[in-house]
C-alpha cells in the first residue's frame, strides 16, 4: 500500500542486522518510521503495540528472533528468545506459530548456517504473508461483487470492527483487502469504521488506511453499529481475527461479539478474514483461548491533538475509578458466516475448515 505516493511494507529488512516498522502508535498524527537492532527491540515494539495486528506480530517477531541468532546461535539461546518474545502478546497465535516454524528451521542446521538462514526464512515468512493477503483479497473481493451486482450499482455498505488492514499484515490485510480491490475494480462502496475503544485502532488507523487509499469511509462510535444495521444501511461485515479455533470459534478486539449478535439479529452476512497461520488447530473451542488483559492506562487516558499541533495524553475518567481492560472477545462460530482465507470461503465449522486445510490432522 501507498503512502504519499510511496509504497511501504508494514515490516522490511534493513541488510541484515536490522529492519524497519511503522510506529503505529504515532498515526494518524504522525507518519514515524523505527529501526529495530535486537530481539528485544522487537519484543518491546510488539509489547507496546508501536507494531500490531496478529499476521505482523508474527512477521516481526520472525525477524526479532533472527537477530537474536546473531548475537548467539546456540540451541539454548534460541530457545530462550522464542519464549521471550512469545510472551509478549498472548492472544494472537501468529506470533508463536512464526516462531515455532523459526525454531523449527534452525536447530538441526549446523551453527554457522544458521544466522544466513534465520534471516531468510524470516523474509520467506513476510513474503507469504503478503501472498495470503492478496488471495484473501481476491477471495472477499468475490463476495462483495455479489453484493454489488444485487444491489445494481449502489453503494455497497460494509462495516468492519477495528484495524485488519495493510497495518495489520505485511501487506494487504485480511478484511480490508476485499475491500481495497472492490474500490480498485470500480464497485461503489462505502465503509463504516468502528472506532474500537479504548486504543481507537479504527478511528486512527483504519480510517488512516482508507483515507490514504481514497477508500469512502465514516467512523462511527462502537455501539453505533447495531442501529444503522437496523436501518438497513450495512450489507456486510468483515472482520479479521487474532485466533481462530478448530470449531470455528473466533478471537478478535473487544466488541466483535457484540457486532455479531446484532449482525444475525438483522439478517447481515457477518464474514472474518483470515491467514491460515491464525487458525490454532490445538484448540477445540474458544473458551481456551487466553485473552490478554491490558493496562486501565488504556481506558481512562486518550491521546490527542492540541490547536497547536502538539500531541498529548488527557484523563478521560473520573479520578480513582478502576478499569477492566480485555483486549479480545469470543465469537462463537454459530454467529460467524463464514471465514475467507487464502484458499477461499468456508463455514465456521470444523468440516468447513478441514475441507480447506486438509493436511491438518
Amino acid at each position: 500500500m501507498k503512502i504519499n505516493g510511496a509504497h511501504y511494507r508494514s515490516v522490511w529488512p534493513i541488510g541484515e542486522d536490522a529492519f524497519g516498522i511503522i510506529d503505529q502508535t504515532r498515526l494518524p498524527h504522525e507518519f514515524v518510521t523505527l529501526t529495530l537492532h535486537s530481539a528485544e527491540d522487537a519484543a518491546d515494539a510488539i509489547k507496546s503495540m508501536k507494531t500490531r495486528g496478529a499476521p505482523l506480530i508474527g512477521a516481526v517477531g520472525a525477524y526479532g528472533l533472527a537477530l537474536s541468532v546473531r548475537e548467539d546461535a546456540s540451541d539454548g539461546a534460541i530457545n530462550a528468545a522464542v519464549e521471550m518474545l512469545a510472551q509478549t502478546r498472548p492472544t494472537a497465535i501468529n506470533l508463536k506459530w512464526a516462531l515455532w516454524r523459526m525454531r523449527g528451521a534452525l536447530l538441526n542446521q549446523p551453527h554457522g548456517k544458521r544466522v544466513h538462514l534465520a534471516w531468510a526464512e524470516a523474509g520467506r515468512i513476510a513474503d507469504e504473508d503478503v501472498a495470503m493477503s492478496e488471495a484473501i483479497g481476491f477471495n472477499g473481493l468475490k463476495l462483495i461483487e455479489k453484493i454489488a451486482e444485487a444491489k445494481k450499482g449502489q453503494t455497497v455498505n460494509i462495516l468492519t470492527h477495528c484495524n485488519a488492514g495493510w497495518l495489520a499484515t505485511v501487506d494487504y490485510g485480511t478484511a480490508l483487502a476485499p475491500v481495497y480491490m472492490a474500490h480498485d475494480a470500480g464497485i461503489k462502496l462505502h465503509v463504516w469504521v468502528d472506532e474500537t475503544r479504548p486504543r481507537n485502532q479504527g478511528a486512527s488507523l483504519t480510517a488512516f488506511e482508507l483515507g490514504s487509499h481514497g477508500v469512502p469511509h465514516t467512523i462511527l462510535v462502537d455501539n453505533a453499529g447495531g442501529h444503522f444495521m437496523q436501518a438497513g444501511q450495512v450489507d456486510l461485515v468483515i472482520v479479521g481475527t487474532d485466533r481462530v479455533t478448530a470449531n470455528g470459534d473466533v478471537a478478535n478486539k473487544i466488541g466483535t461479539y457484540l457486532k455479531a449478535l446484532a449482525a444475525r439479529d438483522n439478517g447481515i452476512p457477518f464474514y472474518v478474514a483470515l491467514p491460515s497461520s491464525t487458525i490454532d488447530w490445538t484448540l477445540e473451542s474458544g473458551r481456551d483461548i487466553p485473552i490478554e488483559e491490558r493496562s486501565q492506562d488504556e481506558v481512562l487516558k486518550m491521546a490527542g491533538r492540541l490547536p497547536d499541533g502538539s500531541v498529548t495524553m488527557v484523563e478521560i475518567a473520573a479520578p480513582g475509578s478502576p478499569a477492566a481492560n480485555p483486549g479480545f472477545d469470543v465469537t462463537p462460530a454459530r454467529l460467524v458466516t463464514g471465514f475467507i482465507t487464502e484458499r477461499g470461503t468456508c463455514a465456521a465449522t470444523p468440516e468447513g475448515l478441514r475441507g480447506l486445510f486438509p493436511e491438518e490432522k
